[in-house]
């Protein structure tokens, strides 16, 4: 009778081998479920950015929401520099038009609208919203439904009405650049090379104002720049010093602690933010 054949087989190797293959599985696994949250998240962000296009549509149907009101008497200049200051745009700037925005079919949609803001080259044309907190707004749209492209609001410590030293006005940085989506193409030469791209619009239920832009940047995450008082002249000054430093290019314009600032701030990267400032040259009562 034939003795049967052993069969050495290594326990290790056994084992290896039994190891590599969950490390395999829990691999293919993974892929799996990031390739199912990756598809989650592409239907979530073109299901909000169609939500957001209804809304856009909503305010492009309002008969005679926006009105340009040309130069006049009646429009104060705010805080001129010195008329010998022949490198400062403000007085050409000052001759340019204001918006009215008709805010009675705004204030039915949402109680919150608090101004309407238009920037020169780029696609931000829209209502400002204010909350109780600069929480509310980043995951909420204009009809206060819950979005991820958010909306377009003020800093909830600053009064429009009563301006601080420093009002603040954020929006996502959209890739389809909804929002303060194509903010991002302020630091381009494009956009700061074009002089007609040097002055913003705001428009609130109490005044329509223009404001002219004297610094833009981008820079890593920070709260500096969302100053938004401050306890003396000194650093006042040092702060305006400090972001007109910062900017990517030099608009020659004289800017001072009288000067009422808006800042404009989203997402220009995971870590850094794009920012632009504008000073108030021009408003009107309404």
């Amino acid at each position: 009778m034939k003795k049967k054949k052993e069969t050495n087989i290594d326990p290790t190797k056994k084992k290896k081998k039994k190891v590599k293959k969950i490390v395999w599985i829990v691999i293919f696994l993974v892929c799996l479920i990031s390739a199912g949250f990756y598809c989650f998240k592409v239907v979530g962000w073109h299901k909000d950015n169609k939500e957001i296009e209804a809304q856009e549509k909503e305010f492009e149907d309002i008969p005679n929401l926006v009105e340009e009101i040309p130069n006049n008497e009646e429009q104060e200049p705010v805080n001129p520099p010195a008329k010998e200051n022949k490198s400062d745009d403000y007085w050409d700037y000052l001759k340019l038009p204001l918006i009215s925005v008709d805010f009675t079919e705004l204030l039915k949609k949402n109680a919150d609208t608090v101004a309407f803001i238009k920037v020169n080259g780029t696609t931000i044309n829209y209502p400002v919203v204010q909350a109780s907190d600069n929480d509310y707004y980043l995951t909420h749209a204009y009809n206060k439904q819950n979005n991820g492209a958010g909306w377009i609001f003020l800093d909830y410590r600053n009064d429009i009405n009563n301006l601080d030293a420093n009002t603040i006005i954020y929006g996502h940085g959209r890739l389809n650049t909804t929002m303060f989506g194509s903010l991002k193409n302020i630091v381009k030469n494009n956009w700061y090379e074009n002089t007609d791209n040097y002055v913003l619009n705001l428009s609130t239920p109490e005044e329509n104002t223009l404001w002219q832009v004297f610094s833009i940047y981008h820079i890593p995450t920070e709260t500096y720049y969302l100053t938004t008082s401050f306890g003396s002249e000194e650093s006042h000054q040092k702060f305006i010093d400090t972001i007109v430093k910062r900017s990517v290019y030099d608009f020659k314009t004289t800017v001072n602690t009288s000067d009422k600032i808006l800042t404009l701030s989203t997402c220009y990267s995971d870590t850094e933010r794009v920012v632009l400032h504008a000073k108030l040259i021009k408003k009107q009562s309404r």
